[in-house]
Protein backbone atom coordinates (compact mmCIF):
# COMPACT_ATOMS: atom_id res chain seq x y z
CA UNK A 1 0.00 0.00 0.00
CA UNK A 2 1.21 3.39 -1.39
CA UNK A 3 0.99 5.72 1.97
CA UNK A 4 0.11 9.30 0.97
CA UNK A 5 0.95 13.20 2.42
CA UNK A 6 -0.78 15.85 1.85
CA UNK A 7 1.64 18.98 0.58
CA UNK A 8 2.74 21.25 2.75
CA UNK A 9 5.32 23.84 1.92
CA UNK A 10 8.20 25.45 4.34
CA UNK A 11 6.41 25.31 7.45
CA UNK A 12 6.09 21.74 7.42
CA UNK A 13 8.28 20.40 4.69
CA UNK A 14 6.09 19.73 1.24
CA UNK A 15 4.88 16.68 -0.46
CA UNK A 16 7.08 13.44 -0.55
CA UNK A 17 7.34 11.49 -3.31
CA UNK A 18 8.55 8.66 -0.97
CA UNK A 19 7.77 7.55 2.57
CA UNK A 20 9.60 9.33 5.30
CA UNK A 21 8.73 6.74 7.30
CA UNK A 22 9.31 3.79 6.10
CA UNK A 23 12.94 2.32 6.00
CA UNK A 24 14.90 3.56 3.52
CA UNK A 25 17.85 0.89 2.01
CA UNK A 26 21.02 0.57 4.29
CA UNK A 27 24.37 -0.82 3.61
CA UNK A 28 24.70 -2.58 6.23
CA UNK A 29 28.68 -3.56 7.46
CA UNK A 30 29.72 -0.36 5.85
CA UNK A 31 31.97 2.87 7.37
CA UNK A 32 30.37 5.50 6.24
CA UNK A 33 30.62 9.22 7.95
CA UNK A 34 27.52 10.58 9.77
CA UNK A 35 27.31 13.52 7.90
CA UNK A 36 27.54 14.51 4.27
CA UNK A 37 25.21 16.77 2.87
CA UNK A 38 25.91 19.90 0.97
CA UNK A 39 24.24 22.34 -0.90
CA UNK A 40 23.40 21.89 -4.62
CA UNK A 41 22.12 25.11 -6.09
CA UNK A 42 23.19 24.71 -9.95
CA UNK A 43 19.30 24.97 -11.09
CA UNK A 44 18.42 28.40 -9.25
CA UNK A 45 22.05 29.68 -10.56
CA UNK A 46 20.92 29.06 -13.85
CA UNK A 47 17.53 30.62 -13.94
CA UNK A 48 18.78 33.48 -12.15
CA UNK A 49 21.47 33.92 -14.78
CA UNK A 50 18.60 33.63 -17.52
CA UNK A 51 16.80 36.30 -15.66
CA UNK A 52 19.77 39.10 -15.26
CA UNK A 53 20.39 38.82 -19.23
CA UNK A 54 17.01 39.73 -19.13
CA UNK A 55 16.65 42.51 -17.04
CA UNK A 56 19.72 43.64 -18.81
CA UNK A 57 18.09 43.48 -21.96
CA UNK A 58 20.93 40.94 -23.36
CA UNK A 59 19.93 38.12 -25.69
CA UNK A 60 19.75 34.88 -24.08
CA UNK A 61 20.91 31.87 -26.08
CA UNK A 62 21.32 28.55 -26.65
CA UNK A 63 23.90 27.90 -24.48
CA UNK A 64 22.11 29.91 -21.22
CA UNK A 65 19.41 27.48 -21.82
CA UNK A 66 21.15 24.51 -21.54
CA UNK A 67 23.31 25.43 -18.39
CA UNK A 68 19.53 25.37 -17.31
CA UNK A 69 18.84 22.35 -18.35
CA UNK A 70 21.69 20.33 -17.78
CA UNK A 71 21.62 21.48 -14.09
CA UNK A 72 21.94 18.36 -11.78
CA UNK A 73 18.65 19.86 -9.74
CA UNK A 74 16.65 20.26 -13.15
CA UNK A 75 17.39 17.32 -14.28
CA UNK A 76 16.39 15.77 -10.68
CA UNK A 77 13.35 17.56 -10.45
CA UNK A 78 11.94 16.93 -13.94
CA UNK A 79 12.98 13.48 -13.31
CA UNK A 80 10.39 13.63 -10.33
CA UNK A 81 8.08 15.15 -11.69
CA UNK A 82 7.60 12.64 -13.99
CA UNK A 83 7.96 10.48 -11.72
CA UNK A 84 5.12 11.35 -10.46
CA UNK A 85 2.91 11.38 -13.55
CA UNK A 86 2.86 15.40 -13.71
CA UNK A 87 3.81 17.44 -17.39
CA UNK A 88 7.10 19.22 -16.88
CA UNK A 89 8.81 19.68 -20.26
CA UNK A 90 11.54 22.33 -21.02
CA UNK A 91 9.41 24.84 -23.47
CA UNK A 92 6.59 25.39 -20.74
CA UNK A 93 9.82 25.81 -18.21
CA UNK A 94 10.79 28.21 -20.79
CA UNK A 95 7.99 30.56 -20.39
CA UNK A 96 7.86 30.30 -16.85
CA UNK A 97 11.37 31.65 -16.98
CA UNK A 98 10.28 34.36 -18.92
CA UNK A 99 6.83 35.09 -17.16
CA UNK A 100 6.92 38.56 -16.11
CA UNK A 101 6.00 37.24 -12.46
CA UNK A 102 9.28 35.71 -12.09
CA UNK A 103 11.47 38.91 -13.39
CA UNK A 104 9.56 41.21 -10.27
CA UNK A 105 10.89 38.09 -8.26
CA UNK A 106 14.26 37.92 -9.39
CA UNK A 107 15.95 39.96 -7.53
CA UNK A 108 14.19 38.74 -4.08
CA UNK A 109 14.93 35.08 -5.12
CA UNK A 110 19.08 35.69 -5.46
CA UNK A 111 19.02 37.86 -2.20
CA UNK A 112 16.92 34.57 -1.06
CA UNK A 113 19.39 31.73 -2.69
CA UNK A 114 22.59 34.05 -0.97
CA UNK A 115 20.85 33.88 2.29
CA UNK A 116 20.45 30.25 2.34
CA UNK A 117 24.03 29.63 1.14
CA UNK A 118 25.18 31.39 4.43
CA UNK A 119 23.52 28.75 6.44
CA UNK A 120 25.79 25.50 8.23
CA UNK A 121 23.95 22.43 6.33
CA UNK A 122 26.13 20.47 8.59
CA UNK A 123 24.40 21.62 11.87
CA UNK A 124 20.48 20.44 11.00
CA UNK A 125 22.28 17.03 10.40
CA UNK A 126 23.71 17.35 13.66
CA UNK A 127 20.47 18.58 15.43
CA UNK A 128 19.18 15.39 13.57
CA UNK A 129 21.59 13.24 14.33
CA UNK A 130 20.33 13.80 18.42
CA UNK A 131 17.55 11.94 18.14
CA UNK A 132 19.09 8.86 16.05
CA UNK A 133 20.37 5.79 17.08
CA UNK A 134 24.35 5.81 17.37
CA UNK A 135 24.56 4.13 13.79
CA UNK A 136 22.50 6.46 11.71
CA UNK A 137 24.28 8.62 9.32
CA UNK A 138 22.95 11.42 6.64
CA UNK A 139 23.75 11.83 3.25
CA UNK A 140 21.97 14.43 1.56
CA UNK A 141 22.15 16.95 -1.96
CA UNK A 142 19.65 19.94 -0.95
CA UNK A 143 18.14 21.42 -3.86
CA UNK A 144 17.24 25.08 -3.42
CA UNK A 145 15.18 25.55 -6.51
CA UNK A 146 12.94 27.96 -8.76
CA UNK A 147 10.13 26.39 -10.35
CA UNK A 148 6.50 26.58 -10.96
CA UNK A 149 4.90 24.30 -8.32
CA UNK A 150 5.66 26.53 -4.96
CA UNK A 151 6.23 23.04 -3.02
CA UNK A 152 9.18 21.08 -1.58
CA UNK A 153 9.99 17.28 -0.92
CA UNK A 154 12.55 14.79 -1.14
CA UNK A 155 13.23 12.34 -3.68
CA UNK A 156 15.26 9.11 -3.87
CA UNK A 157 15.44 8.50 -0.44
CA UNK A 158 16.60 5.14 -0.68
CA UNK A 159 19.12 5.78 -3.27
CA UNK A 160 20.67 8.80 -3.69
CA UNK A 161 18.72 10.86 -0.92
CA UNK A 162 17.70 14.60 -2.22
CA UNK A 163 15.80 17.38 -0.83
CA UNK A 164 14.29 20.04 -3.27
CA UNK A 165 13.15 23.42 -1.29
CA UNK A 166 10.86 25.74 -3.36
CA UNK A 167 13.49 29.05 -3.09
CA UNK A 168 11.28 30.90 -0.97
CA UNK A 169 11.73 34.67 0.29
CA UNK A 170 9.48 34.48 2.81
CA UNK A 171 11.71 31.81 4.68
CA UNK A 172 14.12 33.22 6.72
CA UNK A 173 18.01 31.22 7.46
CA UNK A 174 17.07 29.86 10.51
CA UNK A 175 13.67 28.58 9.29
CA UNK A 176 15.75 27.15 6.33
CA UNK A 177 17.97 25.23 8.65
CA UNK A 178 14.62 24.13 10.59
CA UNK A 179 13.36 22.56 7.88
CA UNK A 180 16.43 20.91 6.92
CA UNK A 181 17.25 19.50 10.30
CA UNK A 182 13.54 17.95 10.44
CA UNK A 183 13.91 16.55 6.92
CA UNK A 184 17.53 15.06 7.49
CA UNK A 185 15.97 13.54 10.33
CA UNK A 186 13.66 11.76 8.29
CA UNK A 187 16.41 10.81 5.84
CA UNK A 188 18.92 9.43 8.86
CA UNK A 189 15.99 7.42 10.75
CA UNK A 190 15.90 5.21 7.47
CA UNK A 191 19.79 4.39 7.71
CA UNK A 192 18.93 2.75 11.01
CA UNK A 193 15.59 2.41 11.94
CA UNK A 194 13.65 -0.06 11.97
CA UNK A 195 16.58 -2.74 12.48
CA UNK A 196 16.21 -5.77 10.35
CA UNK A 197 14.85 -8.36 12.63
CA UNK A 198 12.25 -5.47 13.25
CA UNK A 199 11.57 -5.15 9.85
CA UNK A 200 11.58 -9.22 9.83
CA UNK A 201 9.17 -9.14 12.64
CA UNK A 202 7.16 -6.71 11.51
CA UNK A 203 6.49 -8.48 7.54
CA UNK A 204 5.12 -11.40 9.36
CA UNK A 205 2.08 -9.78 11.01
CA UNK A 206 -1.20 -10.15 9.46
CA UNK A 207 -1.44 -7.26 6.74
CA UNK A 208 -4.25 -5.41 8.53
CA UNK A 209 -2.01 -4.90 11.90
CA UNK A 210 1.07 -4.52 9.52
CA UNK A 211 -0.95 -1.55 7.87
CA UNK A 212 -1.28 -0.24 11.67
CA UNK A 213 2.34 -0.56 12.60
CA UNK A 214 2.88 1.40 9.33
CA UNK A 215 1.01 3.86 9.97
CA UNK A 216 2.35 4.53 13.68
CA UNK A 217 5.87 5.25 11.45
CA UNK A 218 3.99 8.53 10.11
CA UNK A 219 4.74 10.12 13.98
CA UNK A 220 8.42 10.44 12.97
CA UNK A 221 6.50 13.52 11.67
CA UNK A 222 6.34 14.97 15.19
CA UNK A 223 9.76 12.88 16.27
CA UNK A 224 11.21 15.06 13.28
CA UNK A 225 10.02 18.28 14.50
CA UNK A 226 11.05 17.61 18.09
CA UNK A 227 14.80 16.91 16.72
CA UNK A 228 14.66 19.94 14.42
CA UNK A 229 13.70 22.54 17.43
CA UNK A 230 16.20 21.18 19.23
CA UNK A 231 15.20 19.50 22.73
CA UNK A 232 11.76 18.54 24.45
CA UNK A 233 11.81 22.61 26.16
CA UNK A 234 11.82 24.37 22.64
CA UNK A 235 9.11 24.95 21.03
CA UNK A 236 8.76 23.98 17.31
CA UNK A 237 7.75 26.86 15.78
CA UNK A 238 10.60 29.00 17.80
CA UNK A 239 11.59 30.23 14.49
CA UNK A 240 8.43 29.92 12.48
CA UNK A 241 6.18 33.39 12.19
CA UNK A 242 3.39 33.82 14.55
CA UNK A 243 0.75 32.30 12.12
CA UNK A 244 2.20 29.26 12.28
CA UNK A 245 3.31 29.28 16.14
CA UNK A 246 -0.44 30.06 16.67
CA UNK A 247 -1.76 27.15 14.90
CA UNK A 248 0.43 24.68 16.20
CA UNK A 249 -0.42 25.90 19.76
CA UNK A 250 -4.67 25.46 19.05
CA UNK A 251 -3.61 22.14 16.89
CA UNK A 252 -1.46 21.13 19.62
CA UNK A 253 -4.57 21.85 22.64
CA UNK A 254 -7.02 19.43 20.76
CA UNK A 255 -4.01 16.11 21.59
CA UNK A 256 -6.41 14.52 23.50
CA UNK A 257 -9.48 14.42 20.89
CA UNK A 258 -6.88 14.31 17.97
CA UNK A 259 -5.30 10.92 19.60
CA UNK A 260 -8.74 9.39 20.07
CA UNK A 261 -9.53 10.21 15.99
CA UNK A 262 -6.70 8.46 15.53
CA UNK A 263 -6.98 5.43 17.63
CA UNK A 264 -10.28 5.05 16.14
CA UNK A 265 -8.92 5.20 12.49
CA UNK A 266 -5.70 2.48 13.76
CA UNK A 267 -8.63 0.44 15.10
CA UNK A 268 -11.19 0.01 12.02
CA UNK A 269 -7.85 -0.66 9.91
CA UNK A 270 -7.43 -4.05 12.91
CA UNK A 271 -11.06 -4.46 12.50
CA UNK A 272 -10.99 -4.56 8.66
CA UNK A 273 -13.55 -2.03 8.41
CA UNK A 274 -11.92 0.22 5.65
CA UNK A 275 -11.27 0.11 1.91
CA UNK A 276 -7.67 0.94 1.00
CA UNK A 277 -9.12 4.22 -0.86
CA UNK A 278 -10.45 5.23 2.99
CA UNK A 279 -7.59 4.69 4.17
CA UNK A 280 -5.08 6.35 2.14
CA UNK A 281 -8.13 9.32 2.36
CA UNK A 282 -8.50 9.52 6.67
CA UNK A 283 -4.57 9.46 7.14
CA UNK A 284 -3.74 12.12 4.23
CA UNK A 285 -6.44 14.34 6.54
CA UNK A 286 -3.67 13.89 9.57
CA UNK A 287 -0.88 14.99 7.52
CA UNK A 288 -2.58 18.18 6.76
CA UNK A 289 -0.47 21.22 7.18
CA UNK A 290 0.82 19.69 10.50
CA UNK A 291 -2.10 17.40 11.00
CA UNK A 292 -2.12 14.98 14.35
CA UNK A 293 0.86 13.10 12.68
CA UNK A 294 2.85 15.93 13.69
CA UNK A 295 1.14 17.38 16.81
CA UNK A 296 0.22 14.21 18.36
CA UNK A 297 3.49 12.42 17.31
CA UNK A 298 5.53 15.70 18.80
CA UNK A 299 3.79 15.61 22.12
CA UNK A 300 4.17 12.06 22.70
CA UNK A 301 7.52 12.24 22.01
CA UNK A 302 8.04 14.70 23.97
CA UNK A 303 6.26 13.10 26.97
CA UNK A 304 7.92 10.04 26.33
CA UNK A 305 11.51 11.80 26.87
CA UNK A 306 10.97 14.13 29.61
CA UNK A 307 10.33 11.06 31.78
CA UNK A 308 12.18 8.19 30.49
CA UNK A 309 14.73 9.99 28.44
CA UNK A 310 16.15 10.02 25.34
CA UNK A 311 17.31 6.68 24.54
CA UNK A 312 13.99 5.24 25.47
CA UNK A 313 12.19 7.26 23.00
CA UNK A 314 14.76 6.65 20.35
CA UNK A 315 13.86 3.42 21.26
CA UNK A 316 10.41 3.73 20.92
CA UNK A 317 10.28 5.55 17.85
CA UNK A 318 12.55 3.08 15.71
CA UNK A 319 10.30 -0.09 16.81
CA UNK A 320 6.96 1.90 16.40
CA UNK A 321 5.05 -1.17 17.50
CA UNK A 322 6.38 0.06 21.08
CA UNK A 323 5.17 3.42 20.82
CA UNK A 324 1.54 3.28 22.38
CA UNK A 325 2.56 1.30 25.18
CA UNK A 326 5.95 3.34 25.91
CA UNK A 327 3.73 6.60 25.64
CA UNK A 328 0.83 5.16 28.01
CA UNK A 329 3.67 4.54 30.46
CA UNK A 330 4.95 7.60 30.58
CA UNK A 331 1.59 9.55 30.45
CA UNK A 332 0.54 7.96 33.73
CA UNK A 333 3.87 8.83 35.36
CA UNK A 334 4.09 12.31 33.75
CA UNK A 335 0.44 12.88 34.39
CA UNK A 336 0.83 12.62 37.94
CA UNK A 337 3.62 14.69 38.30
CA UNK A 338 2.56 18.01 36.13
CA UNK A 339 -0.77 17.51 37.09
CA UNK A 340 -2.05 17.16 33.74
CA UNK A 341 -4.54 14.64 32.60
CA UNK A 342 -3.26 13.20 29.12
CA UNK A 343 -5.06 10.76 26.80
CA UNK A 344 -3.37 7.61 26.07
CA UNK A 345 -4.11 5.11 23.95
CA UNK A 346 -6.85 1.77 24.77
CA UNK A 347 -5.90 -1.57 25.64
CA UNK A 348 -7.00 -2.89 22.69
CA UNK A 349 -4.69 -1.03 20.48
CA UNK A 350 -1.80 -1.80 22.50
CA UNK A 351 -2.77 -5.37 22.73
CA UNK A 352 -2.75 -5.13 18.58
CA UNK A 353 0.71 -3.88 17.44
CA UNK A 354 2.88 -4.28 20.52
CA UNK A 355 5.17 -7.03 20.63
CA UNK A 356 5.21 -7.81 24.35
CA UNK A 357 1.94 -8.49 24.32
CA UNK A 358 2.06 -11.30 21.35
Amino acid sequence: MRLKRSSVVVCALAVCGALFFAPAARARGKVAPRVNVRLVADEAEAVLAVLSRRRAAQTITDDDWRRVFASEGYVRLKRREHSMQREFEDEDFKQFVLSDDLAARAPALAETLERWRRADVSRPAQLALRYLPAEAHITAKIYPVIKPRENSFVFEVKTDPAIFLYLDPKVSRAKFENTLAHELHHIGYGTACPTRQTEEEIARLPENVRTVVTYLGAFGEGFAMLAAAGGADAHPHAVSDARDRARWDRDVANFGADLRKVEKFFLDIVAKRLTEAEIDEQSSEFFGVQGAWYTVGWKMCVVIEKTFGRRALIEAMCDQRRLPATYNRAAAIYSRKHHEHLATWSDALVAAVSPTMK
